[in-house]
Parts: C-alpha cells; structure tokens; sequence
C-alpha cells in the first residue's frame, strides 16, 4: 500500500438550493457554497486542502444546484488550481451514502485506491494528507475525521465512541437525546471503494423490505413501517451505526479549530479563522498596511486587489474586503464580511456584520452587532443594494435585500 501507482479522488457534497434556507439572505443571490468566506468562495476552501493530497486525480462536487450555477466557478478553478474539478448534478436528494453511490461510475472512472467525500458547509484545517496515512495504517474500509467538543454541544452532532488504542470506532448514534460521548463526526470522511458494496448493501436490503411488506397492505399503509426509498441512503444512520465495532470504520481526531457553517452569523465566524489560517499557510494572501498610502491594518485581513481603500481608514482585525469595494476615509472596519461593489462613505463604522453586494454606508453611519455568532440577531446582515443613509445606526439587525435605512433600528429584521 501506499505506492505511487494508487490515486485518490475527492468528492464535495455542496447541497442544494432548498438546503440552505438558515442562510438567507446571503443565499437569496448566490449559492451559499459559493458565498465568500476569507475572499473566497466557501468550497474553494476544501478544494484548496484536496488539491494537498498525494496522487489526487480529480475533485467532484456533487449537488442539487443547477449546473450553470457551478459552471464557472468549475472552470477558473480547475485552471487555478491546475487539477480536474467537476461538478455532477443530483436528479434527488440520495442522502450523503446514496449521492456517492449515484454517481460510483463516474467516481470509479480514475479507479482509485481511496475516495475522500467531505461537507461544503464544513470549516476546519481539513488535515487529509494526514488521514490518509493513519488510514492506510488501520486497514479498514473508512476513516472519520473526529474531534473533542464540549459536553453540551456535542447531542448537536453525531456522538461516537472510539477504541483508545486502536482508534476503531466502536459505536456511532446521531443527534443523541442523552450523552453518550464528546467525540463527534466532523463531516469529513476518507474510505476505501468498499463503501459502494456498503451502500449497495442497504438498498438491497431495503427493497426486501418493501417486497416483504406488501405481503400485508394493512401494515405497509402504517406510517412506522413506511421506509425511506431504497435509493436513499445516510452515511450516519445507515452505514457508520451498523456496521460500528465491526473493524470496518475507524477514527483521526483533530485538535485544530473545527465549525458547521449553517448561518451566516457563522460564515462570519468562520472566515475570522480562515484568515487565520491564511497567516500560516498562505501570508501573501493577507494585507499588510506597510507604507505610507495604506490603511492601517490591524490582525487578519483580506482586501482584494481591485478593491479601493482609503489611506485613513482602519482595517480589521478579521476583516474580508470583496471586488471593486470602495472604503472612504476615516472609515472603521471589524471583524466584517464586504461584499462586491459595496460602497463604505466617510467615517462610517462596521462591527461583527456582512454587508452584502452593491449596498452603500452612509457617512458617519454605524452598522454593528455583539458579535454572537451562535445568536440570531448576534451578527447584522444586509442583503443585497441596501442603502444605509448618513448618520443612521443598524443594530443587531437583519435587512433584506434592496431596502433603504433612513432611521436607526436595533433587533430588528427589516423584511
């Protein structure tokens, strides 16, 4: 194992447009995979970490979205990155098992050794070169990239038990109502082709199921023996669950930073510690505020080359500045989302918000919130072409797009 003939494709589920509704308004203009998160969009972030695996063949993103939303952004990041990257189209939801398994030809097709799948609306350092050498050690048909939460969080997710010393994964439950452990799945999986016999397995099963049942046409009308289709297969409940403690699937626990991005309070959250990641990795990405016609830049912060900034504004830290922004003078930025063509007037302050694409800040304006990301209202959110005039405060508030703020509100959502 582990010679340089084997190769390695990555699979990205990226969900569909019904999917990310706890997103809105930000996924009301773009596909929330594609939203911008550190300046770039949300997935190019797990592409990036793919394109470090050793003998990575291809990228697919699998997804219910239409195929020209994904087509360009397909395109210029294939080029970028020079590494085959396709988007495949879901005809219905399969589940995360049965979306592999729908598409096993085309995923087959390079005849790789080892199948990545991770979530889009995941954020953590994704350490698969890693995965893959602990993978190789255990022997087992998958890998699950877990990690140590606190107690109260952890019936969010998917608890899971692992063996000490042989890190097998002894017992998987999802979303449990009483505790059964701190470890939990991250949404990040890399597994041998066995899986595709593993899912099969369910289907088939499933039908039998179904055959069986019709046997009685009292029963199967009752709404507990009512099964899900056979084609619809959850990696969670169907495959990790059952086939736990079976030496099947085995865990790689991350001690990094690691978060679901469901809301756009948590984008925000999420593109502070991509930034930061940023200082690590990539520090060219990353502006520096050396020289006299600059901003001051304080932390982590993103302004894009075609973005203009005013030498006496005061960046960051935390800050993400998107394409043909315009920063005026005196203008405070923290700890924000700027979206294309935003437009910030003089002395207008941002804290813990996004601003969404072609709005404009009045002068001496303040748009800000406490910073909660886990709060529905702990980050303020203005959709698109909203126009905030000069001298109005927008607090802890959600605005919809194409809305003008001519008074000030606090915990509000201005539909």
């Amino acid at each position: 194992m582990g010679g340089s003939e084997e190769r390695v494709v990555a699979v990205i589920m990226v969900g569909g447009p019904t999917k990310g509704t706890r997103f809105r308004p930000l996924s009301l203009n773009t596909p929330k995979p594609l939203f911008p998160l550190a300046g770039q969009p949300m997935v190019n972030h797990p592409i990036s970490a793919c394109k470090k695996i050793p003998n990575l063949a291809q990228i697919y993103l699998i997804g219910l979205y239409e195929e020209r939303d994904f087509a360009l952004f397909v395109s210029s990041i294939s080029n970028e990155l020079r590494v085959p990257v396709r988007y495949l189209k879901e005809d219905k939801p399969h589940g995360s098992a049965g979306g592999l398994y729908n598409f096993r030809d085309q995923i087959m097709e390079e005849s790789p050794s080892h199948i990545f799948l991770l979530n889009c609306d995941v954020c953590c350092s994704f350490p698969l070169a890693e995965m893959l050498v602990v993978h190789r050690s255990y022997g087992g048909m998958g890998t699950i990239l877990v990690i140590k939460v606190s107690p109260e969080s952890a019936s969010q997710f998917g608890e899971l038990v692992a063996d000490p010393v042989t890190n097998e994964l002894l017992h998987y439950t999802e979303k449990p109502e009483t505790f059964v452990s701190d470890r939990i799945n991250c949404g990040v999986y890399l597994f041998t082709p066995d899986i595709f016999t593993a899912v099969q397995d369910v289907s088939s099963q499933r039908k039998d199921r179904a055959t069986l049942r019709r046997i009685s046409s009292f029963e199967a009308l009752q709404p507990a023996n009512r099964s899900l289709p056979s084609d619809f297969v959850r990696l969670d409940q169907d495959i990790l669950s059952p086939l736990a403690g079976k030496k099947q699937f085995y865990v790689y626990e991350t001690t990094d930073y690691w978060e679901q991005i469901k809301t756009p309070g948590m984008s925000l959250k999420c593109s502070g510690l991509y930034l930061a990641q940023f200082r690590h990795t990539s520090p060219h990405l990353l502006a520096s505020g050396e020289g006299m016609k600059t901003a001051a830049i304080s932390g982590n912060v993103y302004i894009h080359p075609s973005a203009k900034v005013h030498p006496t504004a005061k960046i960051g830290p935390s800050a993400s500045i998107s394409a043909n922004a315009r920063i005026g003078a005196g203008v405070r930025l923290v700890n924000c989302i700027i979206l294309d063509d935003v437009e910030i007037k003089e002395n207008a302050v941002v804290i813990h918000a996004i601003v969404g694409w072609k709005s404009s800040i009045g002068r001496w304006s303040r748009v800000q919130a406490s910073g909660d990301h886990n709060a529905k209202l702990g980050v303020t959110i203005l959709g698109e072409s909203v126009m905030v005039e000069d001298e109005v405060v927008v607090i802890n508030s959600i605005v919809l797009p194409n809305k003008t703020m001519n008074v000030s509100v606090q915990e509000e959502i201005i539909l």
